[in-house]
């Protein structure tokens, strides 16, 4: 008996080894669970434990150089967050951004209202015919007047990148002598100007500015009134648009397009605005400012006008300051000369 449990006891360890499963064994078996509890009692795991197997399986992937994830990583804090690059005025303006509306309508020019405008030498001189033949010889303006303007521009064509396109345009611009009761508080004058632009979007920098703006288009601007005071011009005008961060540089040269001496009823209009205008804008804490100046310097004469636009005072509505001062504050004004302010309300401003 003694021989014999010894001889068992010799072959128990070998029988159980003869027993333990191989990969193979494991491998060929079909049942899911099966043969998982085959892999644990393999690798001498606890079998029943499946949470902690594909715990431990989830660190050990992860440890692997590519190995992909089964379970989302936790959010990883960026040690710095750097502020987004400001966007491009011009591109903003102009629907540049290649994910902008291929046809649209945007605002233009400043739309505007200024609830009260002064101006420090009233042009009268234009409206003595009329006034004479209305029994009226000395007619007064209000040296106080109100001037609004809307201004929209809509894209007719455009390239799949937006980098040219095709608009059309409209501003209107009115002198309303609002408080001049005497008179019946009549419109003095209103400005008509229609355009049609091919706008490109050349993309050359130099010496820190980017050029983003190319303009070629048709305009016409008139009061659209008989004569004695009757105005008008058509020119071909060119814009070069160029920015720097918050600050952008408008250049546009223009060609007036010559009329008939029987039809021309500002033939020396160029002698007051010139032969083209420039504009400066800064944006700065949301507020924008504009400088224009224009002039012909074989005359001496020209124009400077500054505006100043706050953020938002009441919904989409800032506050606006406008300052001018030289000739053509108007197109019956081209060839008058004077300093004039208004204070009110605008929707956008010119970038």
């Amino acid at each position: 008996m003694l021989g014999l449990g010894t001889g068992i006891s010799g072959i128990a360890p070998v029988a159980a080894q003869a027993l333990k499963p191989t990969i193979a064994d494991c491998a060929v078996i079909a049942h899911g669970g099966e043969r998982l509890a085959c892999y644990d009692r393999l690798s001498g795991r606890v079998a029943g434990a499946p949470e902690q197997s594909r715990a431990a399986a989830t660190r050990t992937a992860a440890a692997a150089p590519g190995a992909p994830l089964t379970t989302p990583p936790a959010a990883v804090k960026t040690a710095t967050t750097l502020d987004p690059t400001p966007l491009s005025l011009i591109d903003n303006a102009w629907g540049f951004n290649p994910n902008s509306d291929r046809f649209s309508i945007a605002l233009y020019r400043p739309n505007y209202v200024q609830v009260a405008r002064y101006s420090d030498r009233p042009n009268n001189v234009p409206f003595q015919a009329l006034f004479s033949s209305a029994r009226n010889p000395n007619p007064q303006l209000d040296p106080t007047e109100a001037r609004f303007q809307f201004s929209f521009k809509a894209r007719l064509w455009a390239t799949d990148n937006r980098r040219f396109g095709v608009w059309v345009a409209y501003t209107q611009q009115s002198q309303w002598q609002v408080y001049n009761s005497a008179l019946s508080s009549p419109f003095r004058e209103n400005n008509y100007e229609p355009e049609v632009i091919a706008s490109f979007r050349p993309n050359v920098e130099f010496g820190g500015f980017n050029w983003r703006l190319l303009n070629i288009g048709y305009n016409h601007q008139s009061n659209g009134r008989a004569n004695p005071v009757s105005r008008s011009w058509n020119r071909i005008i060119a814009e070069f648009g160029i920015e720097r961060g918050n600050f952008a540089l408008l250049v546009r040269p223009w060609y007036r397009i010559p009329e008939s001496s029987g039809r021309d009823d500002n033939r020396n209009i160029l002698d007051y605005y010139g032969y083209g205008d420039l504009t400066a804008i800064y944006k700065w804490r949301g507020h924008s400012f504009q400088l224009m100046g224009r002039g012909n310097p074989s005359t001496g004469k020209g124009a400077a006008q500054f505006s100043w636009t706050t953020p938002p005072l009441l919904g989409p509505l800032r506050g606006y300051v406008q300052a001018f001062a030289g000739y053509g504050d108007s197109l019956i004004d081209y060839n008058w000369n004077q300093n004039a302010i208004g204070i009110g309300v605008t929707l956008n401003d010119l970038l």
